[in-house]
């Protein structure tokens, strides 16, 4: 069953007419799950006023991934982590060793995309094609798409979704409708999260360190988080102790010591804290020591699908943490 934000968005835009939708924000807030429902209901062979019926021969084709007028373009990674059968070509060559997963969507994958939308739909009630996440098309995929969108098939509806939808071509956010992602309430967030099995007693902690979004809490939650060890994680890296961090990988690594600095930048500046609580933050150094550390994750997020020596990369953003926060410790 949709989370109940996901639901209401779904009824909303189910109601609009438009050939393109972009649904954006940041991550943690449902982007895929509603791009999935908007499809479904779009292809339903029943649809009601909230989308899609649940029950009918399309919606059970999209539920085991077999709907002939549905294309899916995203990354091969997020394909196999979400359950979505590749390409044969690609599946045996992956199978073959003779590449890895592609972490980006390729281009081979849009001109499926092109072939797709100049076909007749199979079920007649039109096609679907559902981009995810977005900004992982590179410059050239994203060009081909924009000829696609100039030109749309008929018949063709397009819903992409992203969390970073300012890396997109202006020209392709011109060609969508926009829809920014709604937020929870904390009592739907908390509700979910019970449902998805999270133990109660997690869930504030979680949501503290997810930023209030709900998906990223159940996704630490699931990386074995603990939020004791979470707020403790500020005090923890002034002294050099990598913590948790030490079971992590780099990417998400990064992401907890964005946060970390986010936090002291705010508080330096005179505004709350959004991932920890303020008596979990060490006094905060200068903004200049802050600014620098920003910038050097920023630069290290670049690196961190592809780091040289994982290991060393840790002992790096550790040590590069306690410096910055050295003064305070």
């Amino acid at each position: 069953m949709n989370a109940p934000w996901i639901a209401a968005q779904v009824e909303l835009l189910v109601a609009q007419r438009g050939h393109a939708w972009l649904l954006q924000g940041p991550s943690g807030l449902g982007q895929y799950a509603l791009a999935l429902e908007l499809a479904r209901a779009w292809l339903c062979d029943a649809p009601t006023a909230k989308g899609a019926c649940g029950t009918c021969d399309s919606c059970h084709a999209i539920d085991v991934r077999g709907h002939t007028d549905l294309e899916v373009l995203m990354p091969e990674t997020v394909m196999m982590e979400l359950g979505w059968p590749l390409p044969e070509k690609a599946q045996s060559d992956i199978d073959d060793k003779k590449r890895k997963p592609s972490k980006e969507i390729r281009v081979e994958a849009m001109r499926d995309v092109v072939e797709f939308a100049q076909r007749t739909s199979g079920r007649g009630r039109g096609k679907v094609v559902m981009v995810y996440p977005a900004e992982r098309m590179n410059h050239v995929t994203a060009n081909t798409l924009l000829k696609t969108l100039e030109e749309p098939a008929g018949d063709t509806r397009f819903v992409l979704a992203s969390e970073a939808s300012h890396q997109l071509l202006p020209t392709i956010r011109s060609r969508c409708l926009g829809h920014t992602m709604s937020w929870p309430t904390l009592a739907e967030s908390t509700a979910w999260l019970a449902g998805e099995g999270v133990n109660e007693s997690d869930i504030a902690g979680l949501m503290k360190a997810a930023g209030g979004r709900p998906e990223d809490a159940l996704a630490l939650a699931r990386s074995g988080a603990d939020p004791a060890a979470w707020s403790r994680m500020p005090k923890s890296l002034a002294r050099g102790d990598p913590g948790l961090l030490s079971n992590w990988g780099a990417a998400q690594t990064i992401e907890a010591l964005t946060k970390v600095c986010h936090d002291m930048l705010a508080v330096k500046a005179g505004a709350p804290p959004r991932f920890f609580d303020g008596k979990d933050l060490p006094a905060a150094p200068s903004f200049e020591a802050l600014n620098a550390w920003s910038h050097d994750l920023m630069r290290a997020a670049r690196n961190a699908e592809h780091p040289l020596n994982p290991g060393l990369m840790l002992e790096a953003l550790v040590s590069r943490a306690r410096s910055a926060l050295h003064s305070s410790s």
